[in-house]
């Protein structure tokens, strides 16, 4: 048999030797540097998407001198996040795994399991998701500060075509048109004493739509008569105007119905309530015997106002007299929710404990609320945000890469 040989002194050589062939510095950038393997990883993922979409890909040569580039910028900010201190930790990263696997409908570990059986390091994939979050971090500090929006401009995005065409609901109006404005104002006082505006219309009416109960075909408002766009501009569901005059006599429209993907109506509460807080010189029974004390004074009669300002201990509201305002689910604490949603209109609640203390509640009024508007101007606001912020990135990566010290070393 032949026997093997092990050349121990030799072999360090080789592997350093082979080492040195497959990974080499290919560029340097300030105070690190970017690897062959990097630009060979990078180049080999780049390629394998334009072969899935069927694209023909660029040369080698401008393909490898954008994926330098975007290295280059990645680099300079991972290295200003090291100067600026900041990191991200295991149990963030932990979270956004899971967030990824939860929005593939798998748990982590099965998300885990089916990116090695795909062949994905769920180590280097963990690892490249902490440096762009990482370059995230460092882009929203440096850029977002940078973006402002004047009123302004706000007004005018909102008036152009492509915020029209993607925030704009369809809405359907409802009009009674008769011939003089003291016709109109009866019509007023007859759906103040909550006649219903279909049958008025049906009775009243002189349009065309009168056999239909007023109601008009539906339309975003920049397709409506200016006199009826203006009208309903920010206006809620149900809303009705005041008479409205035209060549055709005068007007009273309502707000029928909103359809479009940023329509929501919102179930709101208003409430008030006291808190009162266990301190190092109020135990949890002292506190709960006190505000339960001050829970029967309200019952037994005294005013909640009153009783708020002098004993609640929640800074925001107790000088207002505990008034929460109008709010939907998802803002208070859960067990202040829970609470809320089971005290009927003009009840009282029983004391409870959250995490900040002890409370009771009462609910005032309940509503569904039309949120609409709040949404599209939420959705104008992120859209011409988002518009400035990618104007200011490029901006600064551009001063950024030309501040740098950069340099492309010639590899065979």
């Amino acid at each position: 048999m032949k026997k093997i040989k092990y050349y121990f002194l030799l072999l360090p050589l080789v592997v350093n030797a082979e080492i040195k062939l497959l990974d080499r510095i290919a560029v340097i950038v300030d105070d690190g540097v970017i690897m062959e393997s990097q630009i060979k990883s990078q180049t080999a993922e780049i390629l394998e998407q334009y072969k899935n979409q069927n694209i023909n890909p660029p040369s080698k040569e401008i393909l490898r001198e954008e994926i330098i580039e975007k290295l280059v910028l990645d680099e300079l900010q991972l290295q200003m996040a090291t100067r600026v201190g900041i990191r991200i930790s295991d149990a963030e990263l932990n979270e956004t795994f899971i967030r990824i696997a939860s929005g593939n409908n798998m748990e982590l570990e099965e998300f885990i399991d089916y990116l090695r059986s795909q062949g994905t390091s769920y180590e280097n994939l963990r690892e490249n998701i902490r440096r762009q979050m990482l370059i995230q971090r460092v882009q929203q500090g440096r850029v977002s500060s940078e973006v402002s929006i004047t009123d302004k401009e706000f007004e005018g995005f909102l008036q152009t075509d492509d915020s029209i065409k993607s925030l704009e609901p369809e809405i359907q109006l409802g009009q009674i048109l008769v011939k003089t404005k003291e016709e109109a104002n009866e019509i007023l006082s007859k759906l103040d004493s909550g006649e219903d505006f279909q049958q008025l219309a049906k009775n009243f009416s002189r349009s065309s739509s009168a056999k239909n109960g007023g109601l008009l075909d539906w339309k975003r408002p920049s397709e409506m008569a200016e006199l009826f766009a203006d009208a309903v501009d920010g206006k809620d569901k149900n809303w009705i105007s005041e008479p409205l005059e035209s060549g055709a006599g005068f007007h009273v429209i309502k707000l029928m119905d909103k359809r479009g993907e940023l329509v929501k109506f919102e179930d709101q509460w208003e409430v008030r309530h006291i808190l009162m807080i266990p301190s190092a010189i109020r135990s949890d029974e002292e506190t709960y015997d006190e505000i339960t004390s001050i829970r029967e004074r309200f019952i037994s009669g005294e005013n909640f106002d009153d009783l708020a300002k002098e004993f609640s201990e929640d800074p925001g509201t107790s000088s207002n007299g505990g008034d929460l305002g109008w709010s939907g689910k998802g803002k208070y604490a859960p067990e202040f929710e829970a609470t809320m949603l089971l005290t009927d209109i003009g009840e009282t609640s029983e004391v409870f404990e959250t995490q900040f203390g002890y409370h009771f509640l009462q609910v005032i009024n309940k509503r569904n609320k039309d949120i609409t508007n709040d949404l599209i101007e939420n959705r104008a606001y992120n859209m011409l945000f988002s518009r400035k912020y990618d104007e200011a990135l490029e901006n600064t990566l551009r001063s950024m890469r030309a501040e740098a010290f950069v340099e492309i070393k010639e590899l065979d």
